[in-house]
């Protein structure tokens, strides 16, 4: 008979009392209350030492902890947490083990866990990444069917100001097209200079970046207001994998050569900074020989393109197999009757839903398959790579 109307303590009482009254065995007793001929062994035991109080509950903390940290131990280490709230568990236990050497310092992981405790580490946010690029990147065998952008890493000028320099070169002939220094890598500096670089040369099929701003973001399909702004004008944005600058490895070698000839010393300014660019420009296209051109210059390799920058965006025509919706100002589109958030990139722009086989539907900007509607939580998602 299992306890179940009564409490641990009135069947313990009871247990005693029939064992008492003698009318029943161990085993009788085990299978009487539902418990094992252990435990009743145990109850008996502890009522013949301590009587009805044997039968109380007892804490089942142990008596003592070898390995639990000297209260005076923690306060050095939360101490030296006040005094260095910049330094994790590891350099604290490094730092107090060097200033004294004769106690017994915790682990790093126990460190950690008293600081949590007392409300001294931060729990690390999860940062946002961009999502992968889920297509194969395009020949490079001609000009201007791949172009690579970057901001070559930033450092001061003579004046203390920061430059950032955008760099744009054809991946085919290796033309620099653009080296220019501006004070913030942000969208509304960098989209002019694309605008002039268009015109003076031409679109080009295709745009390999990295993945940070402003060529890419975290959102759906990686797309920033800049790469929407190139795919609306025909131009393919391709993203190379985070940590992998060797797939970018021409452009790369540029930013070398750009580094060993322009930054040493950098400008006293801004100014007389993007003169030096100027002429390291002309130089490594008209005059440099280039080892992966045969000993050529870039210049007598490159030519611009057949397709000119257009005064005005053509409209993204979809198909009649497409559902179109707008991006509203929020960044969602009306489906079904639901509200679905899509990209803030996105805003005031015309999306594609498809349909699959599989019952499913596929999220399109023109013709960059950017998501797919999850059914579950009705979310989209960047496609899996």
């Amino acid at each position: 008979m299992p306890w179940k109307h009564e409490t641990p303590m009135d069947q313990r009482i009871k247990l005693v009392g029939e064992w008492l009254s003698g009318n029943y065995s161990k085993t009788a007793l085990s299978k009487r209350f539902g418990v094992s001929r252990v435990t009743v062994n145990k109850w008996l035991s502890r009522y013949e030492e301590a009587g009805l109080r044997g039968l109380e509950e007892r804490s089942r903390a142990p008596k003592s902890c070898p390995h639990q940290t000297h209260k005076a131990v923690a306060t050095k280490l939360i101490e030296a947490k006040l005094q260095h709230m910049d330094w994790g568990p590891k350099k604290l236990v490094c730092y107090l083990s060097t200033k004294w050497p004769q106690i017994q310092w915790p682990a790093p992981s126990t460190a950690g866990e008293i600081l949590r405790r007392q409300g001294l580490v931060r729990a690390k946010s999860r940062r946002s990444r961009t999502p992968p690029y889920g297509q194969p990147f395009r020949d490079c065998e001609a000009p201007n069917q791949v172009w690579s952008v970057d901001y070559k890493g930033q450092f001061k000028t003579g004046d203390g100001c920061w430059c950032y320099p955008l760099t744009v070169t054809d991946n085919a002939s290796r033309y620099l097209l653009l080296c220019r220094g501006l004070h913030r890598p942000r969208l509304q500096e960098t989209q002019p200079w694309f605008e002039w670089v268009f015109r003076e040369y031409g679109l080009p099929n295709a745009i390999r970046s990295d993945n940070g701003s402003p060529f890419a973001s975290v959102g759906l399909g990686g797309l920033s207001a800049l790469s929407v702004w190139w795919i609306k004008l025909g131009i393919v944005p391709e993203r190379i994998k985070p940590g992998r600058p060797d797939q970018n490895g021409r452009h790369e070698r540029m930013h070398r050569s750009l580094k060993a000839a322009t930054l040493k010393p950098p400008a006293q300014d801004l100014h007389q900074q993007q003169a030096v660019f100027n002429a390291f420009r002309q130089e490594f296209n008209t005059e440099r020989p280039h080892e992966a051109l045969q000993m050529e210059t870039p210049a007598s390799r490159y030519y611009a393109s057949l397709r000119s920058y257009p005064e005005t965006l053509p409209e993204i025509d979809y198909g009649d197999d497409f559902e179109v919706r707008r991006v509203r100002s929020n960044g969602e589109i009306k489906w079904q009757g639901q509200r679905l958030y899509v990209s803030e990139a996105l805003v005031g722009e015309w999306v594609g839903l498809k349909e699959t086989d599989s019952n499913q539907w596929e999220l399109y900007f023109s013709s960059h398959h950017i998501g797919n509607l999850n059914p579950k939580n009705k979310r989209f998602e960047t496609p899996k790579v």
